[in-house]
């Protein structure tokens, strides 16, 4: 199994110039089609590829990131994480993460003494976490109106 990182680094100008017009144009050339097809020259030899629908849209989504000067990290939804990986990717601290692990809030398994967060069940936390702060959110601002602030 290929190891999983979650390094990156931000795109020079330059890159993030290339990436916005390459985005750009490929973006045009995107429609309701299952299949995009790619000519590539390299020196005096091309070459043409086909790439599902869906990577050339991912493809874009990432071009546009690097275009804002965005790093991009891509993470297969299998991934195992470490303890610090997850808690950098939730901007929690790693013992805060720990606790949320101990107390059941996050799916997780052992490895020996280490603990490993598989990168979806990381994913369904924040998407559940995220919403509760929303609806504690929405009802604040409900109160504030309720009582004419």
């Amino acid at each position: 199994m290929p190891q999983t990182t979650t390094a990156s680094m931000l795109p020079s100008e330059a890159d993030a110039a290339l990436a916005k017009e390459t985005g750009r144009v490929l973006a045009s050339r995107l429609g309701d089609n299952n299949l995009v097809r790619l000519q590539i020259m390299d020196g005096g030899s091309r070459a043409t590829v086909k790439l599902p629908a869906a990577a050339a849209r991912l493809l874009v989504r990432i071009l546009d990131e690097m275009a804002r000067g965005n790093a991009v990290t891509l993470i297969p939804v299998h991934a195992e994480l470490t303890t610090q990986e997850a808690a950098d990717m939730l901007h929690i601290s790693r013992p805060s993460l720990i606790q949320l692990l101990d107390e059941g809030k996050m799916e997780y398994r052992r490895i020996g003494t280490h603990r490993r967060v598989r990168f979806d069940a990381l994913m369904k936390y924040k998407r559940k976490a995220d919403a509760a702060r929303r609806a504690v959110l929405a009802e604040l601002a409900a109160y504030d109106q309720e009582i004419g602030i």
